[in-house]
């Protein structure tokens, strides 16, 4: 039987606890399991290979991205890195030209001295992709919307590139999670997630996912995942399928007021830029309105010239400055000195990533609160006031 997303959320996966009718998956803390004889065992031989808590959690984010197969991680970097590992020397990857500097750094910094090539481009102009491709390209690597200028990208029409130049599609799909955006069902061959983010959505867990449907594709990052060993403990897993449950009247609240916020900046006067794909305005509007079922609830916006974006940070009260995103809490940070200062300036500078660049995540507080909180700390960080 079939079930909307709403409902896969909370029974999506491996529902419960067949043995004891437990409602929740039990935490199997375990490093490993009791074989009978040599050879027979109950399909659980050690918990680096694999772990019921985290089978279910692979099972369920399948599930959610209309998947075959589901890995869990010990970080979405972690996830990354075995994806990437598919890849040996000479080939070359296609890159959005704004993606998390995590990212960026583990291909230049790891992956390029190994021989890995990486071409940086601008996705959301689907021409410039298929000008990319050459012999020696495997893959191409977008985020959409991209972190941190929201840059929105055409999965579909990327995928059609993909598909006749015979490489991989994949998509980190963190920003929106699958119950706004499902890249598999557009495409997509891989779809990755810092589960830490949305799907966590508290801010308390630290994970990995990937999703895809291909069995050769899904057996290969199987051994690379059991090789490689980072893998997402029991516990962590029960954390994310537990926010999980809970991910679709978060992603309602979190996208309500993005959206008014976004609005409220473009008509502040307080802003010089505002990017968020929720906007009529945006570039990237049309594109994500026919690709998702919502923009998603991250904004970046650019002060204006006579506000100091140090003393708006110094100034917040009851937004947070930290690393990360998509707890429940609000969030900001400065992505030149925090989240992208892996990427050298120069190519920051040229893809929009200045220093002014200021990245918020929406949290579910309440939308008046917050928009009073931007007000005081931009009007307070008004250059030659008292800040």
């Amino acid at each position: 039987m079939s079930y909307a997303l709403n409902s896969m959320l909370i029974h999506g996966g491996i529902d419960g606890d067949k043995t004891t009718g437990a409602v929740n998956v039990p935490i199997y803390q375990t490093s490993t399991y009791k074989q009978s004889e040599l050879g027979v065992n109950t399909g659980w031989e050690y918990s680096r290979t694999g772990n019921p808590t985290r089978a279910a959690l692979e099972k369920l984010i399948a599930d959610l991205e209309g998947g075959a197969y589901g890995l869990a991680f010990a970080s979405g970097l972690a996830a990354i890195h075995t994806v990437l590992s598919l890849f040996t020397a000479g080939d070359k990857l296609i890159v959005s030209d704004n993606i998390y500097g995590g990212t960026f750094r583990i291909l230049d910094k790891v992956f390029k001295p190994l021989g890995l090539r990486y071409e940086i481009v601008d996705t959301a102009d689907v021409a410039k992709v298929a000008a990319a491709v050459d012999e020696n390209t495997k893959a191409i690597y977008i985020e959409t919307p991209a972190n941190p200028l929201l840059s929105v990208t055409d999965i579909a029409a990327v995928a059609e590139i993909a598909r006749k130049a015979n490489v991989l599609l994949i998509v980190d799909n963190t920003f929106l999670t699958p119950y706004l955006q499902r890249p598999l069902l557009l495409g997509a061959d891989i779809v990755l997630h810092s589960g830490t983010k949305y799907l966590g959505g508290h801010s308390d867990t630290i994970s990995g996912l990937v999703a895809l449907n291909d069995p050769k594709l899904a057996e290969r990052l199987y051994f690379l995942q059991n090789a490689i060993g980072g893998v997402l403990s029991p516990f962590d897993s029960f954390l994310v399928i537990r926010g999980i449950k809970t991910l679709g009247v978060r992603m309602d609240r979190h996208v309500a007021n993005a959206q008014r916020i976004a609005e409220w900046l473009q008509e502040s006067g307080y802003v010089k830029k505002v990017y968020y794909p929720g906007l009529v305005s945006d570039p990237g509007y049309a594109v994500q309105k026919k690709q998702a079922d919502g923009p998603g609830a991250m904004i970046s916006f650019v002060l204006k010239e006579e506000y100091d974006y140090r003393a708006f940070f110094r100034n917040l009260k009851l937004i947070t400055l930290a690393e990360s995103l998509g707890g429940v809490e609000s969030l900001v940070c400065h992505p030149a000195s925090m989240t992208h200062a892996s990427i050298p300036a120069d190519i920051r500078q040229k893809t929009g990533i200045v220093d002014e660049l200021i990245r918020f995540s929406v949290g579910i507080e309440d939308v008046n609160d917050l928009i009073d909180d931007l007000r005081q700390a931009i009007e307070t960080a008004k250059i030659g006031g008292d800040n």
